[in-house]
C-alpha cells in the first residue's frame, strides 16, 4: 500500500515546478515590464500580450519566484524520478509550455532585439557584423535595440540566416519578426526534446529523468524557451548530432555555425570514434566543410567578432574577482589575455577531473565526454550568461550522472539570480543593488566557491574509483 509519504515527494516537485513555469508563462503575459521589452508595430499581430504594464518590483518578484520554485522543483523531480508522472505527460506539459510561450512577448533580456535588428541589416543589405544597431537608429525594427546598439553581430552564419528568415517574414513589423524567431525557437526546443525522449525510451526511469532536465526543466524554459535565446537552435543541432547515426558533421557544423562555443560537443563523437580513423575522417571533414562554408558565406568578418567575443568578460564570473585582484596588485588594466590563458588551463584541469570522474561511473562515450568538456567550459570561461547552461543539461539528459546534475543547478540557479533581470532598460532605481551586489560580487564568489567544489569532488571520485579495484583484489 502507497503512504501519503511516498507521494509527497514527486507531488511537491510537480506543483513547485508546475508553479515556476506559470510564473514564467504570467511574466510575459502582463506585457512590457522591467523583464519584458515593448514590441512595436500593430497590437493584432503575435506575440500577444494582455498590455498591463505591471511594476518592475512585481515582475522582477515573480522572475525570483520562478528561479527559486524552478529550482527546488527540479531538484526534488530528480530526486523522485522512479515515481514522477510517465515522461510522456513531462513531456506534453515542456512542449506546450513552450509553444504557449512562442506566443508571447520574449522576457529576462533584450538579446531578441538584437536578432530581429541584425536579420533586418541582412535584408536591407548592410553586413550585421560590421554595421551596428545605432547607425541606422530610424529603422522601426534596428531603432528598438536596447543596450547592445554599438555592438556588431557576434553570432554564426546560420543564426543569421534564421534572423534573416525572420525579418524576410516580419518585414518592417518588430513584432512580426520576434514572433517568427519564437516559432523557429520553439521548434527547436521541442526538436531536442523529442529526440532526448526517443534516445532514452529503453529506459522509463532515465527518460523521465531526461524530461526533467530539459523539456520540463523550469529553469530551461525560463531561460530558452522564454528567453529565446539562439542556444536553442545551437542545442538542437549538438544533441541530434549525438545521437543519429548518419549526417554527425553537417550537425555538428550547423550548431557550430550557430555558435562557435558549441563545437565543444565534437569532442565527444571524435573520442567515441578515435579507433575507427575512416570513420572520424569523414565527420571532421564534413564538420569542418560545413563550417567553412556557412563563414566563407558570411564573409570574413564574422570571424573577427568571434575572436572579439572570446576576449570578453562578464561581471557574474570569479574572473572578475581574479581581474579586480590584479588591479589592486599591479594597478590599472584589464589583463584580459592573462585571464583568457588562465581560463584555457582551468578549462583543461576540470575537463581531465570531470572525464576521470565519469570514468568511475562506467566507459565513456561521446554524449559522456562531451559533457565534461562542456561543464569544464561553463564553470572556466571568463564570460558566460545563465542560459549558456542548456547546452549542459541538453547533455546530462543524454549522460545521466547525478553528481553533475545537482552542481548545475545549483549554478544555474545562482547565476540565474544574478541576471535578475539581464535586461538593463526600465529597472526600477532602488533595485541597482541587483546589479552592483548581487551580480557584481556575491553570484562570482558562489560560483567560485562552486567550482572549487566541483574540482574537488572530481578529484576525490577519480581517486577513490583508483583504489577499487586494489582493495577487491
Amino acid at each position: 500500500m502507497i503512504t501519503p509519504k511516498v507521494v509527497a515527494g514527486p507531488r511537491v516537485g510537480v506543483v513547485v515546478g508546475g508553479g515556476s513555469i506559470v510564473a514564467t508563462i504570467l511574466i510575459g503575459l502582463l506585457g512590457p515590464s522591467a523583464m519584458v521589452p515593448p514590441l512595436r508595430g500593430p497590437s493584432w499581430q503575435p506575440p500577444y500580450s494582455l498590455g498591463v504594464a505591471p511594476d518592475g518590483h512585481l515582475v522582477i518578484a515573480l522572475a525570483a519566484a520562478a528561479i527559486v520554485l524552478g529550482a527546488i522543483g527540479l531538484a526534488i523531480g530528480l530526486r523522485h524520478a522512479c515515481r514522477m508522472p510517465p515522461a510522456r505527460w513531462l513531456l506534453l506539459a515542456g512542449c506546450l509550455a513552450a509553444v504557449v510561450l512562442a506566443f508571447l512577448p520574449p522576457s529576462g533580456s533584450a538579446d531578441h532585439l538584437n536578432y530581429a535588428a541584425y536579420g533586418r541589416m541582412v535584408m536591407l543589405g548592410h553586413n550585421p557584423y560590421v554595421t551596428v544597431p545605432a547607425d541606422l537608429p530610424g529603422d522601426p525594427v534596428i531603432g528598438a535595440v536596447e543596450e547592445w546598439g554599438t555592438v556588431p553581430s557576434v553570432y554564426g552564419p546560420v543564426a543569421t540566416a534564421v534572423q534573416a528568415l525572420a525579418s524576410f517574414v516580419g518585414g518592417d513589423s518588430l513584432r512580426l519578426t520576434i514572433f517568427v524567431m519564437a516559432i523557429v525557437n520553439a521548434a527547436a526546443f521541442i526538436a531536442t526534446a523529442l529526440v532526448l525522449h526517443r534516445f532514452t525510451r529503453h529506459d522509463p526511469v532515465r527518460q523521465r529523468r531526461a524530461a526533467l532536465l530539459w523539456t520540463a526543466n523550469p529553469l530551461i524554459i525560463y531561460h530558452l524557451a522564454a528567453g529565446m535565446h539562439l542556444d536553442t537552435l545551437a542545442i538542437a543541432f549538438m544533441v541530434a548530432a549525438l545521437v543519429v547515426a548518419r549526417g554527425k558533421g553537417i550537425l555538428l557544423g550547423l550548431g557550430i555555425a550557430v555558435k562557435v562555443t558549441a563545437g565543444l560537443v565534437a569532442l565527444g563523437p571524435a573520442w567515441e570514434l578515435r579507433r575507427s580513423p575512416r570513420r572520424l575522417a569523414v565527420v571532421a571533414g564534413s564538420a569542418l566543410l560545413t563550417v567553412v562554408v556557412a563563414y566563407l558565406l558570411a564573409g570574413p568578418d564574422s570571424l573577427d567578432q568571434v575572436r572579439s567575443a572570446s576576449q570578453s568578460l562578464s561581471l557574474a564570473t570569479p574572473w572578475k574577482l581574479v581581474q579586480h585582484a590584479a588591479q589592486a596588485l599591479f594597478g590599472p588594466g584589464a589583463y584580459r589575455v592573462w585571464i583568457q590563458l588562465g581560463s584555457y588551463a582551468l578549462l583543461a584541469a576540470l575537463a581531465v577531473m570531470v572525464l576521470r570522474a565519469l570514468r568511475a561511473d562506467g566507459p565513456l562515450d561521446a554524449p559522456r565526454v562531451a559533457l565534461a568538456f562542456a561543464v569544464a567550459w561553463l564553470f572556466a570561461t571568463p564570460y558566460v550568461l545563465p542560459w549558456y547552461d542548456g547546452l549542459a543539461f541538453a547533455l546530462l539528459a543524454l549522460a545521466a550522472c547525478p553528481a553533475l546534475e545537482a552542481f548545475m543547478i545549483v549554478r544555474l540557479a545562482v547565476l540565474s539570480l544574478g541576471y535578475l533581470p539581464a535586461r538593463q532598460a526600465d529597472q526600477p532605481p532602488d533595485l541597482g543593488w541587483l546589479v552592483s551586489v548581487v551580480r557584481s560580487q556575491v553570484v562570482p564568489w558562489c560560483l567560485l566557491a562552486l567550482t572549487v567544489l566541483l574540482g574537488w569532488w572530481a578529484w576525490k571520485t577519480s581517486k577513490a574509483a583508483g583504489r577499487a579495484p586494489t582493495r577487491s583484489a
